[in-house]
């Protein structure tokens, strides 16, 4: 990645950058900070991933998409320098999807002209593609088991890996976490001498209508509105010290509008309600972390309802499991077309270890439709256990919304 970027002119250093690692919670913050930053009259460019329906949402300037021309454009354009590379020998394989997409949207915040960019970590930190940023602050949300073949097995392990984002002499920002993970990145941090600011400390959260009022040791925000979900508040808190850490490596913005502005954040597919007979809730609860978060929400609201549950196998199927499926009346288990996915025998099979009978549906569009039909008055249909799987079935909620 380090020579891919070299060959296009290092797009990478034509903008200030945040840079938002963690197993949970790094979208939203990356969500939080995006609609801040473009309250404070900032171009931003916000690189996500996964994408839900599109490829483009992972890419975003001003809240928009790339567009199509652009996006082919760049892609062939990074192919380019690819092949170019690989004719010289200075690499030895094509670069991998994420990579690519990470070139690409370098390339195209560097064309806007952005002012900052807030790049979602893919996978893990130290070797992540958005690794080869610069960023002024980095962020550490959450450490839990996920991705443990190529991270590590221990929550050390994990941390360790996702310090890798930590720069030298600059703030690094981290979301509360076990103890055995905080000592590891806390170790990281001292080797490179990096400010820390651990984000709950000195913290104080008091309920207001609609949202939260919000202390911290930098400044006091009234009124703040999380995203659904208990976790988000967490989140929120998080995203706000980032804010803070950014303003004081030198980003020009007002604190408190740019914090109040986070009460607009939306992120598409977690805990996204669509409402109807029966009303949907979206989560892409994809791990045992987001499973438990999706869980406390759910009994935090007393919501009775049928929950369509699909997942990757290679994730902690029977743990997410164990905490979802309890809740639900009814369990309808599926699966999306990927060689990746648990079956629906095998998601059967763990409701049967769990005493918990499980309806099969092979298909996306027969779960939905089962889902509906064994709903009664007044209950939700969940959708939980993989992002691909809330992708598909938000696509078919919005398709029915416009009446296409």
């Amino acid at each position: 990645m380090t020579l891919l970027v070299r060959e296009l002119g290092h797009p990478d250093r034509s903008f200030k950058s945040i840079l938002v690692a963690g197993t949970n919670g790094k979208g939203s913050v990356s969500a939080y900070l995006d609609e801040a930053l473009r309250y404070a009259d900032l171009k931003v460019g916000r690189y996500t991933s996964p994408h839900l329906i599109d490829i483009r949402e992972r890419m975003t300037v001003s809240g928009r998409n790339i567009g199509n021309a652009e996006f082919n454009r760049f892609v062939l354009e990074v192919s380019d320098a690819a092949e170019r590379l690989l004719v010289r020998g200075e690499i030895a394989a094509h670069p991998n999807h994420f990579e690519i997409l990470t070139a690409v949207a370098f390339l195209y915040f560097r064309k806007c002209a952005v002012d900052v960019a807030v790049l979602e970590v893919g996978l893990g930190g130290r070797l992540d593609a958005t690794n080869v940023s610069s960023p002024l602050v980095s962020t550490i949300v959450s450490i839990d088991f996920d991705h443990e073949e190529y991270l590590g097995s221990t929550l050390a392990d994990i941390a360790r890996e996702k310090a890798g984002v930590i720069r030298r002499g600059r703030s690094v920002v981290l979301g509360p976490m076990e103890a055995e993970a905080e000592r590891a990145i806390l170790a990281t941090a001292r080797s490179k001498r990096a400010q820390v600011v651990s984000a709950m400390n000195g913290v104080s959260l008091r309920p207001a209508h609609p949202g939260l009022h919000v202390k911290t040791p930098l400044g006091r925000y009234k009124n703040v509105v999380p995203l659904p979900g208990a976790h988000q508040r967490i989140n929120l808190v998080v995203a706000i010290r980032s804010l803070e850490a950014l303003a004081q490596a030198g980003v020009r913005l007002n604190l408190e509008g740019a914090v109040a502005a986070m009460s607009r954040t939306r992120w598409p597919g977690r805990l996204e309600r669509f409402e109807g007979r029966p009303a949907f809730l979206l989560d892409g609860a994809h791990n045992e972390a987001g499973a438990r978060a999706l869980a406390e929400y759910l009994k935090e609201t007393g919501t009775s309802h049928v929950l369509v549950f699909g997942a990757m196998r290679d994730k902690h199927v029977r743990e997410m499991a164990l905490q979802l499926f309890p809740r639900a009346r009814i369990v309808i288990a599926t699966r999306v077309r990927m060689r990746r996915a648990a079956t629906t025998e095998q998601l059967s099979q763990i409701g049967q270890g769990l005493g918990q009978t499980v309806v099969e549906e092979k298909s996306i569009s027969g779960a939905l439709t089962r889902a509906k039909r064994l709903a009664r008055p007044g209950e939700t249909v969940v959708v939980a256990g993989s992002l691909y799987l809330v992708g598909a079935v938000r696509k078919r909620l919005l398709l029915q919304r416009t009446g296409r």
